[in-house]
């Protein structure tokens, strides 16, 4: 009898061990660079991979993110994205970079990320930014940012940058994806 006790209260301990976690699964592969030619790949989060043998460092660089760009335009900001287009290594990692840069006054208009969580940094000029929660509430989150400064907008939720000083502004917002964002 005390052995079957025993025995039972290891199988339960070893039950229980089972079901405590904490961390996120493995992922399957260590990265996934999307290739247009499906020849030989594997589709995936929209993308066809390179076989991971092909790999080369260039799948996973980009060049250009300090190169200012023209904010001539009617919102008179200009989004630079650093996403699985421009590295094709990001396939399936769930992160993505851009610089805006803010002409005087210039916006980045309210939009979404409907499956990101953004961080943005300050690098240069004052901006105004904010966010607009879910119902019922609908409250305004707002805050003036100077260089340095960092700001979240959560995933989801409406949010905008307005540059409100008389010099250009410029911006690197992070975003944390769950699979893809701009474009992919």
């Amino acid at each position: 009898m005390a052995t079957h006790f025993i025995l039972v209260a290891i199988a339960i301990m070893a039950l229980a061990s089972r079901l405590v976690s904490a961390s996120d699964p493995s992922q399957l592969q260590d990265f996934c660079v999307a290739v247009k030619d499906s020849k030989s790949a594997v589709f995936v989060n929209g993308k066809f991979c390179n076989d991971p043998k092909l790999a080369t460092a260039n799948d996973f660089f980009y060049s250009g993110l300090l190169t200012p760009q023209n904010t001539s335009n009617p919102v008179g900001s200009t989004v630079t994205p650093v996403n699985v287009m421009q590295i094709p290594g990001l396939n399936t990692l769930g992160i993505s970079l851009a610089r805006i840069d803010f002409a005087p006054y210039g916006l980045n208009p309210p939009h979404t990320h409907p499956r990101g969580t953004e961080i943005l940094v300050v690098l240069e000029g004052t901006l105004y930014v904010g966010f607009v929660t879910s119902n019922p509430d609908n409250r305004l989150f707002t805050k003036v940012l100077y260089p340095g400064d960092v700001f979240v907008f959560p995933e989801g939720l409406i949010h905008f940058q307005f540059n409100q000083g008389k010099t250009n502004a410029r911006v690197l917002p992070l975003e944390h994806q769950n699979l893809c964002h701009y474009h992919c």
